[in-house]
């Protein structure tokens, strides 16, 4: 969602790159300041939040490459520390970098922080792996795709929880990145030809719908456990 609909504000619906970002960047922070401020999970609040997190994080990156011309493969591993730095101070700091032990507001601007970069790295390493390394998208999605259920093997034979689901996460980025290039890229350049519109279109209506099972069913699920 992020790949597809920052190129598709940017450049298909003629927005241009330093509009959107203004834009993106500014309803980033204002759902952030909403989301800091609920005292509670609630989902469709959350998911704004990653939704434009992961269209901002894809904007880093592109005004990386494209606005100051940074090669990928200086960005990838520029984006790779700062993401390492992330979760150092993270669990030097609050000793646990365990999603479900986000209880407090500075674990939750780490966690915030951490998939920001999460989402431009991803974008990077994609890039990287599909364009300028070759690999193509299709062998891309694949390649990111294999990691990703190498690591759910790996955590289903007893692998460490948190670790596991940081790689999985981590790795879900560059396979997305590919994922929307294949759908939105020209048969031409490698891709199916559905192009960003539609693609985005496509995966908003899939989050939605899942948001809102999510949401309905979070909503369902609260009078049991009012004691907690």
């Amino acid at each position: 969602m992020g790949e597809t609909a920052a190129d598709y504000l940017a450049f298909d619906a003629g927005w241009g790159p330093s509009a959107t970002r203004a834009l993106m960047f500014g309803l980033l922070a204002a759902a952030l300041v909403w989301q800091l401020r609920t005292t509670r999970y609630t989902p469709w609040i959350y998911w704004l939040g990653v939704v434009l997190v992961s269209i901002v994080g894809t904007q880093i990156t592109d005004w990386f490459t494209d606005g100051l011309g940074v090669s990928l493969h200086v960005s990838t591993p520029v984006f790779a520390l700062l993401l390492a730095s992330i979760f150092l101070a993270w669990a030097r700091v609050e000793h646990t970098l365990s999603i479900h032990d986000i209880v407090t507001r500075r674990r939750e601007l780490f966690y915030w922080a951490a998939i920001l970069c999460t989402f431009a790295l991803g974008t990077a390493a994609g890039d990287l792996a599909t364009e300028a390394l070759h690999l193509g998208f299709a062998r891309g999605a694949l390649a990111f795709g294999t990691l990703i259920a190498i690591t759910c093997g790996v955590w289903r034979l007893g692998g460490n929880a948190v670790a596991t689901f940081w790689i999985a996460y981590i790795l879900t980025r560059p396979f997305g990145a590919a994922m929307g290039d294949l759908l939105t890229q020209s048969h031409a350049d490698g891709g199916l030809g559905m192009g960003t519109m539609w693609t985005s279109a496509l995966f908003l209506s899939v989050i939605v719908a899942l948001v809102g099972i999510e949401q309905y069913m979070h909503g369902n699920d609260v009078p049991q456990h009012r004691g907690v």
